[in-house]
């Protein structure tokens, strides 16, 4: 399976409700970079295995997308994996991805790309061991069960340590930078914005989205601003007419990590 814009390049990932049929085809398109079809904390348990066979539809039909899967510690996980054998989504996203649950997907669905779901204080110490297993292929921050599981108050910067470990994981291991997780403040442009800004900062490269109205906002905060493509721009014309030489911009000398900055920043513009 190529690794397309839905697992490395995601900015926005919209959630849609696995009992929901009639929705998946309008939140494809809403603008998200992608969708994940959802069978787990969105599925009351009465209506698991109907949402499992509208995935099914969806995915026969030609319909694309992530499906996130319910917990391996559920009696609905080892169902999931066996209704998603024959028709394939883009990736699978794992809640509470932990060694063992990773295994157990990867054996049951051999070469399916992973999005692991770091929910719980084990999955984030169980890192190297979850990278060193080439299914997986990004990382995603599940913010709400993470902070439950840790003991924590609140979802934001009280979590930034973990992200920020995160961050640090998906870049040794190569991957893309993480989709950060959710924020609930579904009215609230500037939680989000805010939220869209301290997870860029702190290196992930995507949101998990749960309403159509979070995505081109999500977007637009992942997308390198008119500030730093002006800056970026400025440091190539620089370097081309020094010729490779040392040279300044804004008064500052042009060393190695900033061309290296200025020439992704451009090439995620030119996305």
């Amino acid at each position: 399976m190529t690794r397309g814009p839905e697992m490395e390049r995601a900015r926005s990932v919209l959630f849609v409700p696995g009992h929901r049929p009639d929705r998946f085809a309008k939140a494809a398109a809403a603008g998200a970079d992608a969708i994940i079809i959802d069978l787990e904390d969105a599925v009351g348990p009465a209506e698991k295995e109907a949402a499992r066979g509208h995935v099914v539809d969806w995915l026969a039909g030609g319909g694309g997308g992530l499906v996130r899967v319910n917990a391996a510690d559920t009696p609905w996980f080892v169902p999931d994996l066996a209704a998603l054998a024959v028709h394939r989504p883009a990736a699978v996203l794992l809640p509470k991805a932990e060694p063992v649950a990773l295994r157990a997907l990867a054996k049951a669905l051999p070469y399916l790309p992973v999005v692991a779901l770091i929910e719980t204080v084990a999955g984030l110490l169980a890192l190297p061991e979850l990278l060193r297993h080439g299914a997986v292929r990004r990382l995603a921050f599940g913010n709400l069960d993470f902070g439950t599981d840790a003991r924590l108050p609140g979802t934001g910067g009280v979590l930034d340590m973990a992200r920020f470990q995160i961050t640090l994981h998906a870049r040794a291991a190569e991957l893309p930078p993480p989709i950060d997780g959710v924020t609930v403040a579904i009215d609230d442009p500037a939680v989000l914005s805010a939220d869209v800004a301290r997870a860029r900062e702190l290196g992930f490269g995507g949101k998990l989205c749960i309403h159509p109205r979070q995505v081109e906002p999500v977007n637009r905060g992942f997308a390198p601003t008119d500030a730093e493509l002006d800056w970026a721009r400025r440091v190539t014309a620089a370097l081309e007419a020094s010729g490779g030489a040392a040279v300044q911009v804004d008064g500052k000398m042009i060393d190695k990590p900033m061309i290296t900055r200025a020439q992704a920043l451009l090439a995620e513009a030119a996305r």
